[in-house]
């Protein structure tokens, strides 16, 4: 289940890169989020919670 999670949370971290012209305006906002999403997924794997 936690691997299924994280490998969403990375496809997702890629999906949010601002490389089409329509989301250059955003910036590193969305990526930025599911970044840490994934950082805290990673801690609660790392401590077994998950």
């Amino acid at each position: 289940m936690g691997t299924i999670l994280l490998i969403i949370l990375i496809v997702l971290l890629l999906g949010a890169l601002p490389t089409w012209p329509y989301s250059a305006a955003w910036g590193y906002y969305p990526s930025g989020g599911l970044g840490l999403l994934l950082l805290i997924v990673i801690v609660l794997l790392v401590l077994g919670r998950i």
